[in-house]
């Protein structure tokens, strides 16, 4: 299995068998260069979508009808794109379980908002959500953008993610010291890796606080296109 941060909350994940791309944000993401846009999209099967912010899924559905690939994610967001843009799309809910190929992901909660820019305004877009991914024998947690949860409390419990791939930036989500909190109170992670931070100087570009907060735990702070090999 290999973990790619992308920067900001685009990952790439590359799991039995497939290459899952959980929100990613090219054109306008100050950490990923342009010459790095194909490397990072090359071979991808899905586009997983949490919610729709502009630097989740802006990308989203151009990527979809580029590389030929499916989105994945709420209901709500995909028949809009469906209808929209044309593109072949998977939409469930929250504890609704999909089986792409071998790799299980299942939408959980998450606690934020989620809309898209419209001519009057903000335009509904679902509700916001997290990933629990499945496959060659481990179980990722990927939060979205959320606070602390009692949700999170049921959700370690029934899923049992050894990998947590938590929002920690603050300001927009729960920062450091919450995301730590969360991981310590509500699972039992092996390896924790944070995102959503460093992009923007309000967001935290150390996850030092995290790892003080975690013994025991292997955190790992993400390079940009630097694989993560679990």
């Amino acid at each position: 299995m290999k973990i790619i941060w992308l920067g900001h909350a685009s990952l790439r994940i590359e799991i039995g068998g497939q290459v899952l791309l959980i929100d990613p944000w090219l054109e306008g993401n100050p950490m990923l260069e342009e010459g790095q846009y194909d490397v990072a999209t090359s071979g991808a099967t899905h586009v997983l979508v949490t919610h729709g912010h502009g630097d989740h899924a802006s990308s989203g559905a151009a990527l979809c009808k580029k590389l030929g690939v499916p989105a994945v994610g709420i209901f709500d967001l995909m028949s809009h794109w469906e209808e929209k843009h044309g593109i072949d799309v998977i939409g469930f809910n929250k504890g609704g379980t999909v089986d792409l190929g071998g790799v299980k992901v299942t939408m959980v909660n998450a606690t934020h908002s989620s809309s898209f820019s419209g001519s009057d305004g903000p335009v509904y877009a679902g509700h916001e959500s997290g990933f629990m991914i499945e496959g060659e024998g481990h179980v990722i947690y990927v939060s979205g953008d959320t606070d602390i949860m009692a949700d999170m409390g049921w959700m370690g419990d029934l899923h049992k993610p050894d990998i947590g791939i938590l929002c920690a930036g603050g300001h927009f989500t729960m920062d450091m010291k919450r995301a730590a909190y969360a991981a310590k109170r509500y699972f039992d992670f092996k390896t924790v890796i944070p995102y959503h931070y460093r992009t923007f100087p309000l967001l935290a570009q150390s996850a030092e606080v995290l790892a003080e907060g975690l013994p025991g735990v292997e955190v790992i702070e993400p390079q940009v296109m630097e694989p993560i090999e679990i």
